[in-house]
């Protein structure tokens, strides 16, 4: 997004929202699910110190998951309404197929676009487990009151616990193994403290398969470590790199706080030279160690906190993950249910899902007296490759003019952070390898991007003529 500058507030509705999904991190409210009272203008309304210096025919890419979208437009978004059983139908067909259709630039008609009528609809499928239909499945952070009260048989019953987490293994070890092979671009691990986002080798500038966890706890971090599972934490310059010995090879993490503690010892010995040791007390061993616990507990459950895992050692976290005790819960409304595991594309024990869409129409003031104001909200868990195929979407169908309002679920903002790259990628070769992970190759194009965002993601986009102009 730019250089740091001073942003202005955002229009009344579009704060509260925001704020609201904040809140839902926080566990105090529920999100909203329905259309806001739209704001008098037909665009969001952007400073100069809000548009980015150049422009932009394309938006950043946002690893981010979204719990709504609010598109708005001076056309009509009636064409996205009563999709006929055929246009339902053949969306299904081209989603399962990874049919590719490119769109003219601009569609004259939309109504009467049968081609873009499927296109939307595949653009709205995603792949989910388990399945639940009286549950909501996502997100798990801060959802424990929108479960209250729900059924859940599980929550009592060893056996059938037991049951829904092997079906579970079977489908996580699935996807990562599709991952692996290239034939799934990323997926999303949901727990109901933590969420994990996998990507496969080429995406995001690396030329591993990654996994981003945040937030993540003291404990979590020190069981990860128990299990031998080399992470780094990006957002603290001292993980960033481990240290290493004179002869090259890298410490582990028992050995750095050992020569850490060295470095302890050795920075008092000038009060040495000095003659004044005895008059200055000196910390001890376990004040040392009692001070950079509370600093490491300190970033639990931030941003801060984000856990990288790269190569190899995601096999290994795979592996921790299906066996980790404090996956899932053992009270409360989420007790016994498994994580929830999204994908873009099929895996084995998953179910095809439908975004929500709805168009609504009203009618706004304006100088001249009343106009038409239309909008399109998508609702459910919304994906990279979904936000994208959908902007791709609406560019032809609104002439290359629309604005958005994106709510993202907090907690995955910082899968935005800008990874360490240790060689820059030849984008054909990563296009080339990953043809068959079911992305559009534009799509494929935007996520195979370093991200820019940092901690932030994606929250009020313009489209005008093309251009693209955002604010995060």
């Amino acid at each position: 997004d730019g250089p740091a500058r001073e942003q202005p507030e955002a229009p009344g509705p579009f704060l509260d929202s925001n704020q609201e999904n904040d809140l839902l991190w926080e566990e105090k409210f529920p999100e909203r699910t329905t259309v806001t009272e739209l704001p008098q203008t037909s665009h969001v309304s952007f400073s100069e110190s809000d548009i980015p210096s150049s422009e932009n025919t394309e938006l950043p890419v946002d690893w981010s998951i979204k719990t709504r979208l609010l598109f708005t437009s001076s056309q009509p978004f009636t064409w996205a309404d009563h999709l006929k059983a055929q246009e339902e139908a053949q969306g299904l067909v081209q989603h399962c197929r990874a049919t590719e259709v490119t769109l003219p630039k601009s569609i004259q008609d939309p109504k009467l676009s049968t081609e873009l009528r499927c296109t939307f609809q595949q653009s709205l499928i995603y792949w989910l487990h388990p399945t639940l239909s009286w549950l909501p499945l996502f997100p798990r952070i801060g959802a424990d009151r929108k479960m209250a009260g729900k059924t859940s048989p599980w929550s009592n019953d060893a056996t059938l616990q037991h049951v829904l987490m092997s079906d579970w293994s079977v489908s996580f070890t699935s996807l990562y193994n599709l991952l692996k092979t290239k034939l799934c671009p990323y997926f999303y691990v949901c727990t109901y403290q933590f969420t994990v986002l996998f990507r496969a080798a080429g995406l995001a500038g690396s030329d591993l398969i990654t996994a981003l966890i945040s937030p993540t706890t003291r404990g979590l971090r020190e069981a990860m470590r128990n299990e031998g599972i080399e992470f780094s934490l990006p957002l603290i310059k001292e993980s960033g790199h481990k240290k290493e010995t004179a002869s090259g090879t890298s410490l582990g993490y028992g050995e750095e706080q050992a020569i850490s503690d060295e470095d302890e010892e050795e920075s008092f010995s000038w009060l040495e030279e000095m003659g004044v040791q005895d008059k200055i007390k000196k910390p001890d061993i376990l004040s040392i160690k009692l001070r950079k616990e509370k600093h490491e507990v300190q970033m639990d459950h931030r941003p801060e906190s984000v856990v990288l895992v790269k190569g190899i050692n995601t096999f290994t976290l795979l592996n921790f993950l299906i066996n980790c005790k404090s996956l899932v819960a053992t009270s409360g409304p989420q007790a016994g249910l498994p994580p929830t595991l999204l994908s873009p594309v099929a895996f084995r024990g998953a179910t095809m899902q439908i975004l929500k869409a709805r168009s609504v129409n009203v009618k706004t003031q304006a100088l001249s007296g009343y106009r038409d104001q239309f909008s399109l909200e998508i609702t459910g868990p919304i994906m990279p490759h979904s936000l994208h195929s959908l902007t791709m979407l609406l560019r032809s169908s609104q002439s290359g003019s629309f604005s958005a309002v994106l709510y993202p679920h907090e907690p995955t903002a910082v899968f935005n952070i800008c990874l360490p790259v240790d060689k820059v990628l030849d984008r054909e070769v990563v296009h080339k390898e990953l043809t068959n992970c079911g992305l559009h190759p534009n799509t494929l194009e935007q996520l195979s991007q370093i991200p820019l965002l940092g901690k932030s993601s994606l929250r009020n986009v313009v489209l005008r003529d093309y251009i693209y102009n955002w604010r995060s």
